[in-house]
């Protein structure tokens, strides 16, 4: 099993930056793929960045070139580094672990960007 505990997002402005962090309790070697999904108001949630546990990474086409997913593996964290944000964005965002054959969930974060 893995806990998972999030930190970060907020309030900015279109075009502004945030950073989301995930703090896992077990090494991330350990975790298939750690990734971040968001549910808009209204929306379905949706699929935005992973990192599997050889440090590969995949983006949603909504985010590539604007948002950075990284880990520190020392610190068994995962961040999710997004610049040049747009009021699209706005949305409750949650880390996930891919952990064998469950699925862990963060506590979710909300990031707003107003225009």
């Amino acid at each position: 099993q893995v806990q998972l505990v999030q930190s970060g997002g907020g309030w900015v402005q279109s075009g502004g930056s945030l950073r989301l962090s995930c703090a896992a309790s077990r090494r991330l070697f350990s975790i298939n793929r750690m990734a971040w999904y968001r549910q808009g108001p209204g929306k379905p949630r949706e699929f935005v960045a992973h990192i599997t546990s050889t440090g590969s990474t995949n983006y949603a086409d909504s985010v590539k070139g604007r948002f950075t997913i990284s880990r520190v593996i020392a610190e068994n964290m995962v961040s999710l580094q997004m610049n040049s944000l747009k009021p699209e964005d706005t949305a409750v965002y949650y880390c996930a672990a891919h952990f064998g054959e469950s699925l862990t969930w963060g506590q979710g974060t909300q990031v707003t960007v107003s225009s």
